[in-house]
């Protein structure tokens, strides 16, 4: 049954272009052709590089967020209550306000009092300044590294500037030394993002990360073995130009040095949108869709690979309209004030709940919508709440 399936998942049809064999690929006369089981290189140096972010962060981010005067925010820790645990587990961080004062009645607390339990305990599971910082140290290394690294590989190479070359003599394309070595780093690091992934700083963007790592390693993967290493390479050489310029960018608002932040977000945002907006959809996606199959008819792998790149291009515009809001934000304030896709750690009390413990009493009564609210009341005498 394996051998079967093997046989049909390796069909030259759905990988190569019309014409064109695994043969055609095998080592001869000195030159070297990717093949697929080389990916497999890639498990054991993606963990080497968790180890590597771990220590990094422990032995070299963490004492250099101190130094810098990164200062993580004082938090006062929710109180044991195993009914508004229970809840907050199964049910929701944000109870609505009937839920709110329900459970406010059950536990024997003031309304106040709830609300401020809730806000203690989704404080305790934000990550703290110092972590976010060590992330983002480490992001910035890899990616700056990679960039340049890339840039390195690829400066001499014709496809760099002329994308169409991509497709000279393809599939018959020997791989070289240091392209394989990159790309192999590249599939590594992704890797370990998806490793780290329930460690990392979890923003409004999660789900959209997790399809960009799964899309990106499928694409990493299946241009290797289908020898697509040109293409896939401007591909990653695209996205790892402004990334570390995100990262960059993440640094110095963690630290507070807000002009350097704002300078360096109005150049992240041009790389970005001419990257990912002008030069992936005019100079990648339309090598990929016309002038790839321009001495071959359409395969398999042709939609495969085109599909996946338009994935990542619905990717480019979801994050675009979120710079686009920070945009707005920036020149309508003036300064960067939060990554729009991080949560804001929230006061201990709101001001709505300092304006209603400082409500003064009137004959000695508690005030209407004090500390024991109507709607805590009818619910304390065994009313449902409002669904």
């Amino acid at each position: 049954m394996w051998s079967s399936f093997n046989e049909w998942f390796w069909q030259e049809k759905l990988w190569l272009p019309p014409n064109s064999s695994w043969v055609a690929l095998e080592d001869r006369d000195g030159l070297v052709y990717p093949h697929p089981r080389d990916v497999l290189a890639a498990l054991p140096l993606a963990l080497a590089l968790v180890a590597m972010r771990f220590t990094f962060e422990r032995f070299i981010g963490l004492p250099l967020s101190r130094w810098l005067g990164v200062r993580d925010q004082a938090r006062r820790p929710a109180k044991s209550n195993a009914t508004l645990e229970k809840y907050f587990l199964t049910e929701g961080c944000k109870p609505k306000e009937p839920q709110m004062a329900f459970l406010a009645a059950q536990c024997g607390l003031t309304l106040q009092q709830t609300r401020r339990w809730f806000r203690r305990r989704r404080n305790q599971d934000r990550p703290c300044l110092s972590k976010k910082f060590c992330e983002a140290s480490w992001r910035f290394v890899f990616y700056l590294c990679s960039f340049f690294g890339g840039l390195s590989v690829l400066y001499h190479e014709s496809w760099l500037w002329t994308p169409v070359m991509c497709w000279d003599n393809y599939p018959d394309q020997p791989l070289k030394p240091g392209l394989y070595y990159w790309y192999l780093l590249e599939l590594s690091f992704y890797i370990s993002l998806l490793i780290t992934l329930h460690l990392d700083v979890k923003r409004k963007d999660f789900k959209e990360q997790v399809a960009h790592h799964f899309v990106t390693i499928t694409l990493i993967v299946f241009s290797y073995s289908a020898n697509l290493l040109r293409i896939g390479s401007l591909v990653l050489l695209l996205h790892d130009a402004s990334d570390y310029l995100l990262e960059a960018c993440k640094i110095f608002n963690y630290t507070r040095w807000r002009k350097a932040c704002d300078t360096l977000f109005i150049v992240f945002s041009l790389v970005f949108f001419y990257t990912r907006l002008v030069l992936f959809p005019t100079q990648i996606l339309y090598t990929t869709y016309y002038e790839s199959i321009a001495s071959s008819g359409p395969f398999f792998g042709y939609y495969f690979f085109n599909g996946l790149l338009m994935m990542l291009q619905l990717l480019h515009v979801f994050w675009s309209c979120l710079i686009l809001r920070m945009i707005y934000s920036f020149t309508k304030k003036g300064q960067m004030e939060k990554d729009v896709r991080s949560d804001v750690e929230e006061a201990d009390s709101s001001d709505g709940d300092v304006a209603q413990e400082s409500l003064p009493l009137k004959n000695g009564a508690a005030p209407t919508d004090g500390p024991r609210s109507r709607a805590a009341g009818r619910l304390a005498n065994g009313h449902a709440p409002a669904t």
